[in-house]
């Protein structure tokens, strides 16, 4: 089941399209990140895509692929690239990842990494490390 949180704590479980978009177009100061997480007890670990309006209104994106050496970020400045792989992510389309440079950030993490998303030290909250 995919679930979507911003950081204002709304949560909508199994979002649709449209509301993926809005909640992405929404994304402001006191607002700036949001999450899609799947959850599925029989895939253990953390999957999620999340990101986050960065104050230079640039994207800060991040996914994460079960376990912490299996994470990714890229910076972007074009939300409808974001709006392409959030929907790309959450329909499990091959290829989602393309058009973007990304960063495996698995070194920020432990091996014994439980980061929940929205607290990794990504979208969750603001990161001054620029990357890319």
């Amino acid at each position: 089941m995919l679930i979507a949180t911003n950081e204002r704590g709304h949560v909508l479980k199994r979002p649709s399209k449209p509301a993926i978009g809005t909640m992405l177009a929404n994304l402001r100061r006191g607002n700036a990140y949001m999450v899609l997480e799947r959850v599925d007890e029989e895939q253990p670990g953390s999957w999620y895509i999340q990101v986050l309006l960065r104050e230079n209104n640039t994207f800060q994106l991040e996914y994460r692929d079960g376990v912490p050496e299996l994470h990714y970020q890229t910076l972007t400045v074009s939300q409808e690239k974001v709006l392409g792989a959030l929907l790309g992510w959450a329909g499990g389309k091959p290829g989602w990842q393309d058009g973007f440079i990304w960063n495996n950030i698995a070194e920020q993490f432990g091996h014994n990494d439980q980061a929940s998303p929205g607290r990794s030290g990504g979208a969750g909250r603001s990161s001054n490390e620029e990357s890319g």
